[in-house]
């Protein structure tokens, strides 16, 4: 196996809490630079699989490699590349951020011009500057999330791995907190983001793994995981100039790949399970009958249809 074409690796992970398998045999890569949605129910094994990850929970059998080390053999130079920002996000009274930041750069072991340096440049990431001498347990949920991406950073790892970022998040803050991933990315880090706000993820995922009941049922891009769906059909919405009568269903009915879905207005849908170049058939019979169409559109598959279509929501 070469263990160093990816960033992350997992291979064959398992785990289990006595008679419940939390993890089974799941194995999936994620390429160096991207941002990777890790999507599941609640009981699926995100968690579990993150914890293995980020080496604080061992396996049962499998194994992790991040940056080509070893999770269980390596731990100390796994923990130098990879940062890890949990779900809930602790803070300790009486620090105010300055504070708060400068400890974790010591328990980091970054210091003297080095601290300093790092220190302005995350601050200046996560707009943190406006709130150095404020408690940290005075500030709203946007803000913390912040601060505690800030310490994730601030050992400057090559993969972040971030478990339900927005939870909690107000529209606003989960607007800034995309964009700041966004901008992480660009930067040339990996994020590994567990979410369950899929309208979130799907703007901003170039792959993604999607687990249930411990095992991966979907890993790719999103446009690799929609051809791979069982259905392989496809969904076109069509404007008329005029409202198509009753006999519209009944003409469409003679096309073999195409199941008529609804009409509103002068616009109709239907589903085409054929290959997409071969629609142009219905364009030019439609025409050719008298239609005229003023648009079409391709109804593309996103994150959240993609999930529903492959999970149950069931839990072990």
């Amino acid at each position: 196996m070469d263990i160093n074409s990816e960033i992350l690796q997992v291979r064959n992970l398992s785990v289990r809490f006595g008679k419940v398998q939390a993890v089974d045999n799941v194995s999936f890569d994620v390429p160096r630079g991207v941002i990777h949605g890790f999507i599941g129910p609640n009981g699926a094994g995100k968690t579990t699989s993150i914890r293995v990850i980020s080496t604080l929970q061992v396996p049962d059998s499998g194994g992790v490699w991040v940056c080509g080390y070893n999770v269980l053999t390596h731990p100390a130079e796994v923990r130098k590349r990879l940062g890890y920002m949990p779900d809930h996000v602790g803070v300790y009274s009486g620090l105010s951020v300055s504070e708060y930041l400068d400890f974790f750069a010591l328990t980091r072991r970054v210091y003297g011009t080095k601290k300093k340096s790092v220190l302005s440049d995350v601050v200046e990431l996560t707009d943190l500057g406006d709130l150095l001498d404020r408690e940290v347990n005075s500030l709203s949920k946007g803000m913390r999330q912040r601060l505690c991406l800030a310490q994730t950073l601030i050992h400057e790892p090559e993969l972040l791995i971030l478990d339900e970022p927005a939870s909690g998040l107000d529209p606003r803050a989960r607007i800034e907190f995309r964009d700041l991933i966004l901008e992480l990315r660009r930067l040339g880090k990996t994020i590994f983001l567990s979410s369950h706000i899929l309208s979130e993820l799907s703007p901003i995922c170039d792959s993604v793994s999607i687990i249930e009941k411990g095992e991966i049922v979907a890993n790719g891009t999103l446009t690799e995981i929609q051809k791979k769906l069982v259905s392989g059909s496809s969904t076109f919405k069509v404007l008329l100039l005029q409202a198509p009568g009753p006999e519209l269903e009944k003409f469409l009915s003679e096309f073999p790949h195409l199941r008529f879905l609804s009409t509103e207005g002068k616009k109709f849908s239907f589903e085409w399970n054929g290959a997409d170049e071969d629609v142009s058939q219905v364009w030019k019979s439609l025409s050719s009958n008298g239609y005229v169409l003023s648009g079409i559109h391709k109804e593309e598959d996103d994150l959240e249809n993609i999930f529903m279509s492959l999970t149950t929501g069931e839990v072990q």
